[in-house]
């Protein structure tokens, strides 16, 4: 993911004693017997498949990894209704890095046809181990390089982004939104700014406010920077992090805020404004039909609205019938193509022409987006 994504508060506890292992659906337990790499393709002709996922954080009620989880299970379910022989297996608090190559390794030999690895840190050991397994298919999601048995795919976020700075927009009393963030990378500059360009296309005065954390996963630093900026004036918050530390404190303060990845009304029914969520259980089903079919291809996937694979939703109480109806309007428009988020004119903010008005950028603009915009009082570091 870009990100070292956990859901919820009580994962430190969850994080202590901890460690990876290679788990079957139901069981939890380590699998057993190791098998050379020749057995993928086995499994692709005798119809049958294991497929296997890497998750950076433990399985948890809300958060990135809980939405890829939610993916395994659809697909699993959907491809075991079909009469398809499939199973699969995961690997849960598998940090980045060097952890993850072994890992991923160990599931190839292991004799998994099919592994997705959905955390940006995991690229370079999928692309690594790919090349010693080319009987093996990956998915590496979130990541950007290919190989004859490596595809790519992401999520355009920052479309819920835009309908989430609308709802801002359309509640702050103050016309202050805070967001934490977590790296400057591409996807989380495209969250804020997309964020920002909503919050202003409703209310031209609005600011957005910017702390960065230079980390994925601290509760107490997400909490702490969630109340620097209730404190100053911001009285919707949004986040790129792991936690669920944000909606917390605006929860306890009594603020507003825009969860992400999941629904989190469940920590803070007051608060949520609306949910920006992503779906994976269609295009992992689709994934794993090709490699039992024998049709599977590496590409690069980034969908959006359109693809339901970003969806707005989840809605608060504190969010009016009026603005829920224009935010699910506006999100069949972007499913359409005839909104752009980043539609011009677009400034900077330090008032610098980015997009002339009549202009939308490119998906190779947004995908390399190194400025924020008008409105967000920050800086990228």
């Amino acid at each position: 993911m870009y990100k070292n994504l956990i859901a919820t508060l009580f994962a430190l506890a969850l994080f202590s004693g901890t460690g990876p292992s290679l788990s079957a659906q139901g069981d939890g337990k380590a699998q057993g017997d190791v098998k050379a790499q020749g057995d993928a393709k086995a499994q692709v002709e005798s119809k049958s498949l294991k497929v296997g996922f890497v998750y950076v954080t433990p399985r948890l009620p809300s958060g990135w990894v809980h939405q890829h989880e939610l993916g395994r299970l659809a697909m699993e379910d959907k491809l075991t209704k079909q009469g398809r022989k499939v199973q699969t297996v995961f690997v849960e608090n598998v940090a980045e890095g060097v952890d993850a190559e072994r890992v991923i390794r160990d599931m190839a030999q292991q004799g998994v046809g099919l592994i997705f690895t959905p955390s940006f840190g995991y690229m370079e050991p999928t692309i690594k181990v790919a090349g010693e397994f080319p009987n093996v298919k990956f998915e590496s999601i979130t990541g950007y390089k290919t190989a004859a048995n490596v595809a790519v795919a992401n999520a355009r976020y920052y479309e819920g982004r835009f309908l989430g700075g609308i709802a801002a927009g359309r509640v702050s009393k103050s016309g202050v939104a805070g967001y934490v963030a977590g790296f400057p990378i591409p996807e989380v500059i495209q969250g804020i700014n997309a964020f920002a360009l909503g919050m202003r296309s409703v209310n031209p005065q609005a600011q957005v406010k910017l702390i960065w954390l230079n980390s994925w996963f601290d509760p107490a630093r997400e909490r702490e920077a969630a109340i620097t900026l209730m404190n100053q004036k911001a009285d919707v918050l949004a986040f790129h992090t792991a936690s669920e530390a944000v909606m917390v404190a605006a929860q306890e303060r009594g603020k507003l805020a825009i969860a992400y990845h999941s629904d989190m009304r469940h920590i803070a029914p007051q608060a949520q404004l609306l949910a920006v969520t992503h779906h994976w259980g269609d295009y992992y089903s689709q994934r794993a039909e090709q490699v039992m079919n024998g049709t599977w291809q590496s590409g690069n996937v980034w969908g959006g609205v359109r693809e339901k694979m970003v969806k707005v939703g989840a809605f608060g109480p504190k969010l009016p019938m009026r603005v829920q109806n224009e935010l699910m309007r506006l999100q069949r428009a972007i499913g359409r193509g005839s909104l752009q988020p980043f539609a011009g004119p677009i400034l900077d903010n330090q008032d610098q022409v980015i997009l002339a008005r009549g202009q939308s950028l490119t998906d190779e603009q947004i995908l390399n987006m190194k400025f924020l915009v008008q409105g967000v009082q920050g800086s990228l570091p």
